[in-house]
């Protein structure tokens, strides 16, 4: 048996997006920027999918900008609202993704923004009594604070979060990669100024993705040399990602209740076989906690082992992929900056098991199995 638990980083393209995305492969082939029938055609389809992204969160199709994916939208998200709005206080937390850390601290580097990280405590809460605090002490700053945690399934309070900056005037990004197509979002009940969204983590395309901007916020675009996305982001738009993108956001909304359920019930699963397997298992941050985490994520901290070195290539061979946190630095020989924020120890091996619509009860059996098995005759 094949086991995939890597959704997280990446997500099966599901059936019915590849079928709506096919014609714009092979037949409907023209440039969307081109004034003939052709382009005319597949420009039509890209704003038929910005409406219906649009829509799906209760936005204007003017606030939906297609972008190459989570990583370029929140980049634009950052570097344009630095920049453009003279913003120079950034709020973060040292467990965002690399997505937003990275362009952060360029800025902080460069001298164009001073930034402040949130605290949290050892479980990975956020102190929103301190973001409070910092903003009343400074006038406009820039928050960017994710709603779902990557590595540790950690679910942040984006509405609370929003009431806060709306307070004090500040303009709040939120990295939602991990949560679109898997929680509502509404843009008229939050108050966001930004949000993103990333296809293929939820059963759409790789390489497309869009960033949501609420209207009357103007910034700089990120990537200059053309008038596409409404002067927003140059470049040739990526079309059949698009329409793929838009199917793949219509069926996760379409759906989401009884893959909610049923995804749920497979992290639940894994949560007991776990337990009952492994003697010191633990779960890090709120991972194990339903109402607090991702359904889709579950970050297993396991007792320091002779295996641990080689337990997700031992997973692999047993043909369960997994990670051991995230996937956007495999290959990569660092440790988690997430764990390490969260003052992990550093013995304890993690693995990140992450569901999806697509697994079923006996790959969570045979996953669980295989984890087992690799520590059993070791333990006892």
């Amino acid at each position: 048996m094949h086991a995939y638990f890597d959704n997280a980083a990446t997500t099966p393209l599901d059936p019915e997006v590849l079928d709506a995305m096919l014609p714009y492969l092979s037949q409907h082939y023209g440039n969307p920027s081109s004034l003939h029938g052709p382009g005319r055609q597949v420009r039509s389809a890209i704003e038929v999918a910005r409406k219906q992204v649009a829509q799906l969160i209760n936005a204007a199709p003017s606030e939906v900008t297609f972008t190459s994916g989570g990583t370029e939208a929140d980049n634009y998200a950052i570097f344009g609202s630095v920049r453009s709005l003279g913003l120079r206080h950034a709020i973060t937390s040292p467990l965002e993704h690399h997505a937003v850390l990275h362009p952060l601290q360029a800025l902080a580097k460069s001298g164009e923004t001073e930034l402040t990280y949130l605290r949290h405590d050892v479980q990975g809460r956020l102190d929103l009594g301190h973001l409070d605090e910092l903003l009343a002490a400074r006038s406009r700053t820039f928050v960017s604070l994710m709603h779902g945690n990557n590595e540790l399934g950690n679910l942040n309070d984006i509405e609370a979060i929003g009431e806060i900056c709306a307070k004090h005037d500040a303009v709040f990004h939120t990295d939602t990669v991990q949560t679109m197509g898997h929680y509502r979002h509404d843009v008229q009940q939050l108050k966001n100024h930004f949000l993103v969204g990333s296809a293929h983590k939820f059963h759409g395309p790789k390489g497309v993705g869009f960033l949501y901007r609420r209207g009357g916020v103007e910034v700089e675009p990120l990537i200059h040399g053309g008038s596409q996305e409404r002067n927003v982001r140059s470049g040739t738009e990526n079309v059949y990602g698009i329409v793929g993108l838009a199917k793949a956001l219509e069926i996760a909304c379409r759906d989401m209740a009884a893959h909610q359920q049923h995804v749920q019930g497979l992290k639940n699963r894994f949560i007991e076989q776990l337990r009952a397997g492994i003697d010191d298992v633990q779960f890090n941050g709120l991972s194990a906690e339903a109402d607090q985490s991702l359904y889709t994520v579950l970050s297993v901290s396991l007792p320091p082992s002779p295996v641990s070195e080689m337990l997700l290539f031992s997973l692999d061979i047993s043909k369960v992929a997994a990670s051991g946190g995230s996937a956007c630095t495999s290959g990569a020989q660092v440790g988690s900056h997430v764990l390490e924020a969260l003052g992990a120890d550093a013995a304890r091996p993690t693995v990140r098991l992450s569901m999806s619509k697509m697994n079923t009860e006996a790959e969570v059996d045979y996953a669980a199995e295989q984890l087992v098995k690799l520590y059993q005759p070791v333990l006892k």
